[in-house]
């Protein structure tokens, strides 16, 4: 995909796709050796690569936090379970009440 304004291409969607791959499990520096390694010499819109690594940080940063907010929901339903458990009614003998 040509620029007009300056004769340079922009990462098209197959490319990111392509690169996005490469790139996943990789942490954050090594993924941005990748892309530039991939990028240079190519002619490529430095402002469309990077936007592409702006994406590729915020993913990850929404992937981090979405492992917090689980973790904190287990915690939470962990703690509500126990605390329900404990203040379940007791019979005279001991037994938890049923009802």
């Amino acid at each position: 995909m040509e620029q007009h304004n300056s004769g340079t291409k922009a990462l098209d969607s197959i490319e990111r796709a392509r690169l996005g791959f490469k790139v996943f499990n990789l942490p954050f520096a090594e993924a941005e050796e990748v892309i530039d390694a991939y990028v240079s010499g190519g002619g490529y819109d430095p402002a469309s690569v990077e936007l592409f690594k702006e994406q590729l940080d915020t993913q990850r940063h929404i992937q981090e936090k979405s492992v917090e907010l689980f973790s904190t929901s287990a915690e939470i339903i962990r703690l509500v379970v126990s605390a329900l458990v404990k203040n379940m009614p007791q019979s005279s003998n001991g037994e938890t009440f049923h009802s």
